[in-house]
């Protein structure tokens, strides 16, 4: 066989299967195209990549205890309820239930599941490299979960350690929520960094079934501030040293309607990033000047 007729006649019956998606998804009554990679068949996940500008969503999440009253995977169902939102805002294709993340300091909890450094790292490389080798040259990470914020980062940064045609964007919103004028009049508590108001409250508008409110009291969620004597220094106890409970806040103070708006306003920001990410040409090029620079650097001119 001709090698090129071949590859044109596999070109052609992939192009007729994406011209007769696209039709479907025009016909009335035919549903949209999921924004959920695993709802997607086939022929529809060539349609979705080209439609998302080869822009794919991991929302990363843990399973960790969230207080005496949220459910294990609260910050999965978080960051998948987000993306979810936006990707239906600004079309991208969201990756299924992502758990591998950074949870040593829950280990003495019940239900924590605790990866290796390595495993975490691996699984991570190998997700996203597989994501571009189906044609996501965009990815952006979406963490629902604070354990994650120094590992994220350290991963972006390091996908310039070898030449990629594929881009990792973290979802990172300067806007503190606080400050917003629909966000702030809702509050009622101070302290809230885990398992409190704002996350109670965005757990009770995704699945209140599973919010277990009068139980928000039965444990504390104060700062015991067992590493005061030790200031300007960091280790990997804090968070036990403070939180021993794993619960920082009062998830009692939470309403639907305070997380509602936190959900809508998350959203709005990550489809925003979508929209700008698909536009954006500068990442990749630079990106590809950064590889070529790095592999012979060459001393100044004077």
């Amino acid at each position: 066989m001709n090698i090129y007729r071949g590859r044109l006649g596999v070109l052609s019956v992939a192009a007729l299967a994406l011209a007769a998606v696209s039709a479907a998804q025009a016909l009335p009554g035919v549903p949209p195209l999921s924004v959920h990679w695993e709802e997607l068949t086939a022929p529809q996940f060539a349609v979705a990549v080209e439609r998302a500008g080869g822009v794919a969503i991991i929302p990363m999440g843990i399973l960790e205890k969230h207080g005496p009253h949220l459910p294990l995977g609260s910050d999965i169902m978080q960051a998948r309820a987000v993306a979810l939102r936006a990707a239906e805002q600004e079309y991208a294709v969201v990756f299924p239930t992502y758990y591998f993340g950074q949870i040593f300091e829950a280990r003495h909890q019940p239900g924590t599941v605790a990866y290796s450094a390595p495993l975490i790292w691996s699984v991570l490389e190998e997700t996203v490299a597989e994501l571009a080798r189906n044609g996501f040259a965009k990815i952006i990470l979406v963490s629902g979960h604070g354990g994650n914020e120094h590992f994220v980062r350290y991963f972006c940064q390091a996908q310039l350690a070898s030449p990629r045609e594929y881009a990792v964007l973290l979802f990172a919103p300067e806007a503190d929520p606080e400050d917003d004028p629909d966000v702030k009049p809702l509050l009622r508590t101070g302290l809230d960094w885990h398992a409190g108001e704002r996350e109670t409250s965005t757990m009770l508008a995704i699945a209140p079934g599973l919010v277990h409110l009068d139980d928000a009291g039965a444990e504390s969620g104060a700062d015991q501030g067992r590493l005061a004597g030790v200031p300007n220094a960091y280790t990997g106890i804090w968070w036990y040293a403070r939180f021993p409970n794993h619960y920082a806040g009062d998830g009692g103070a939470a309403s639907a309607e305070l997380g509602e708006v936190l959900l809508r306003k998350r959203a709005a920001l990550l489809a925003a990033m979508i929209r700008d990410v698909k536009r954006d040409t500068a990442t990749l090029a630079l990106q590809r000047a950064f590889s070529a620079a790095a592999a012979r650097p060459v001393p100044p001119r004077p």
